[in-house]
């Protein structure tokens, strides 16, 4: 009996100090729909098309003593493991939207070699966030 052994990208988690304002902060600035905020403010999700962005707090025994404690963003000179991404059509205007709800300004948009439109904020954690476009094929 054969097992279908293919995965399907479920979630990324990211580590925050405060499930509901990162949930908040991450649908006025990039316009993303809450899915989920469950009553505990301990976990929250956001529509993203085929998968799913959830929140959860940065120190939670139920993780911290399993697979260890989250590494918290110390130092603006330095950035986490994880780069949050999202495409736009109009990345100038989606841009322009995070910095005004809250997003820190870290790079205008500005084409790149690659084929994409790409500007950088950090969330309200420090985590970075690319708004950007598709990339364009060659």
């Amino acid at each position: 009996m054969a097992s279908n052994l293919n995965p399907a990208y479920a979630y990324t988690v990211v580590y925050v100090k405060d499930v509901a304002k990162s949930v908040e902060f991450y649908g006025k600035a990039f316009g993303a729909s809450v899915r989920r905020l469950d009553d505990s403010h301990r976990w929250g999700e956001l529509e993203s098309g085929q998968t799913t962005i959830a929140f959860t707090p940065v120190h939670q025994h139920e993780t911290d003593d399993l697979t260890g404690e989250v590494q918290e963003q110390r130092s603006k000179t330095r950035r986490n493991q994880l780069e949050i991404c999202f495409a736009y059509a109009d990345v100038d205007a989606a841009y322009k939207r995070a910095v005004e709800n809250g997003a820190e300004d870290v790079s205008k948009p500005e084409e790149k070699e690659w084929g994409q439109k790409v500007g950088y904020v950090r969330d309200l954690d420090g985590i970075v966030v690319r708004v950007g476009s598709h990339v364009k094929s060659r």
